[in-house]
């Protein structure tokens, strides 16, 4: 059984056992997680939403949270003295889906 879901403004293919990194959650390591906004269950048949699918949804298990490697952008305007160095690490959840249920 597969499902697509939406979280963080991205859409993930996720099946039942599968670890997922996604954009961070307010939810502590240990706690259940659920996703309500399924796009798409596929099971022996494909069940598409228009665009949600009604009463789906997907459960996981949050496992730990991070940061990903320090990404770096510069700004830079010739022969007048101007540069900015700035440094972004996006936080992420590490999730473990339980279960799908439709």
């Amino acid at each position: 059984m597969m499902a697509v879901i939406r979280t963080g403004g991205k859409q993930y293919l996720v099946s039942p056992g599968q670890m997922l990194s996604i954009e961070k959650l307010d939810t502590a390591v240990g706690q259940p997680v659920v996703f309500e906004q399924v796009l798409l269950v596929h099971d022996q048949a494909s069940t598409v939403g228009s665009p949600l699918v009604p009463n789906a949804k997907v459960t996981g298990l949050v496992i730990d949270h991070g940061r990903a490697r320090k990404v770096t952008s510069i700004k830079f305007h010739n022969k007048v003295r101007y540069r900015r160095k700035k440094g972004h690490r996006q936080a992420w959840t590490r999730v473990k889906i339980e279960k799908i249920q439709v």
